[in-house]
């Protein structure tokens, strides 16, 4: 819930219908989305690797590495999603060492599921 709380009231939001992708794998990246209403999900191949809720974080890879989406967000239930930019997110890292403890745990949550889908 730390992202959720950081992000709650911020006015930079995009909504997104139930159903509809919030972003397609391999579009061009430049943004990170903290959800702040609903449910989605992430799937890669036309297959379903994690559902997430309110106070996640999505698209996180796009602000490090620079490289197209590496899968596709779907709005599950009705969400609405926080923006988050690259300057932002940079002060966010150095600023406040929650934040980047958050994104490295998520980043290393979702490395370890898709260790699993291999194995």
């Amino acid at each position: 819930m730390l992202f959720y709380a950081l992000f709650r009231n911020d006015p930079r939001t995009v909504a997104v219908r139930a159903g509809a992708p919030l972003f397609r794998q391999g579009d061009p990246a430049d943004l990170m989305y903290v959800l702040t209403r609903g449910q989605a999900r992430i799937v890669i191949g036309g297959r379903e690797v994690e559902r997430f809720g309110v106070g996640d974080i999505v698209g996180e890879m796009a602000l490090i590495d620079h490289e197209p989406r590496s899968a596709t967000v779907e709005a599950v239930t009705d969400c609405e999603f926080v923006c988050v930019d690259e300057k932002r997110f940079k002060f966010l890292v150095t600023e406040t060492p929650g934040f980047a403890l958050g994104v490295m745990r998520t980043m290393a949550r979702r490395l370890r599921n898709a260790d699993k889908l291999i194995a």
